[in-house]
Order: structure tokens, then C-alpha cells, then sequence
């Protein structure tokens, strides 16, 4: 994939939505410029108008070491926090006021971060802790807490979250 290719992988998926594909092309501009020590040297001043225009004006966390696969659609982008750690799959749809990230643990550790597959539709208002693995193909409905390992193929909703209606993928 060449270089401009990989700053609007994002764009197909946010049609009409400025605000997302603005986001996602920063975020992309800064995932290339955090890959050697020389650019990020030379490319601060970047890294810290992403941080003040998208973290502080915009509020949306995407932080420069997230993994994120091709694709990844914002709706609503406000008050979305993802953990650095986290892992998040190609096709993916987060909206607004979503959580995603480690737990602390009983001994004041913190646990692993989630693994997100493919062609997973995250609802508004969203929690996603700890170190659980959600599969491909899953819808989580607005408002869920998912503190547990999601199976591919199903849609999950509720606080703690529980498994609806598995789909059958033909």
C-alpha cells in the first residue's frame, strides 16, 4: 500500500462525515510519522497539535501506538476513549461516548487491553474492559458493558453484557 493510499484508508468508510475522515487521516498522518525515531523528532510539533486539536478539542483518544485495521468508521465521535493497547479489526464502526480499555486488577495491576475482530458495530455508550477478546462479525448494542470474550457472528447487549441472537453466516 503506498503512502497516500494508507492516509485515506479511512475515507471510503466515513462518507459524508468530515469530521470523522479528518480524524481518522491525522490519526494515520501520525501512526506514519510514530513508525521511526528520526520523524517523530521532526514531526512534534505534529504530535502534539493531534494531541490539543483531537484528544483536547474534539474528544476522541485515539493514541498513537492503537492498532487499528482498514476501514474504521466514526459516528458521533464525541467522548470516545480507546486504550493504546488495544487492538481493533478492519471494517469496525465505533460511535460516540464508547469506552475501550484495560481494568485494574485486585493486586493494583493492569489487565491486557480487548482484542476487537472484523466487522464489529459498537453502539453509543459502550464499555469495553479488560483483556477479552470480541470476534468478527459483532454487533454490541448502545449502552453495554462487555467485561467478557464475545464469540464471532452474534449480537450482544446489556449491562453485564449477554449474548442475543447468534447469526448464521451463510
Amino acid at each position: 500500500m503506498n503512502f497516500f493510499a494508507y492516509l485515506f484508508q479511512d475515507w471510503s468508510a466515513n462518507r459524508q462525515n468530515f469530521k470523522a475522515q479528518s480524524v481518522l487521516f491525522s490519526f494515520r498522518l501520525l501512526q506514519a510519522f510514530n513508525r521511526y525515531t528520526i520523524t517523530k523528532i521532526i514531526f512534534y510539533p505534529y504530535l502534539m497539535l493531534y494531541r490539543f486539536w483531537v484528544e483536547w478539542i474534539l474528544g476522541i483518544e485515539l493514541p498513537r501506538k492503537l492498532i487499528i485495521g482498514k476501514g474504521l468508521s466514526l459516528y458521533h465521535g464525541q467522548a470516545l476513549v480507546v486504550n493504546k493497547g488495544t487492538v481493533i479489526g478492519a471494517h469496525c464502526v465505533l460511535r460516540n461516548s464508547t469506552t475501550i480499555g484495560h481494568k485494574k486488577l485486585v493486586d493494583g495491576s493492569f489487565s491486557h487491553c480487548p482484542r476487537i475482530g472484523n466487522n464489529v458495530d459498537v453502539g453509543a455508550n459502550v464499555c469495553i474492559i479488560g483483556d477479552i477478546t470480541i470476534g468478527d462479525n459483532v454487533v454490541i448494542g448502545a449502552g453495554s458493558v462487555v467485561t467478557k470474550d464475545v464469540p464471532s457472528n452474534c449480537t450482544v447487549v446489556g449491562n453485564p453484557a449477554r449474548i442475543l441472537e447468534n447469526k448464521i453466516i451463510k
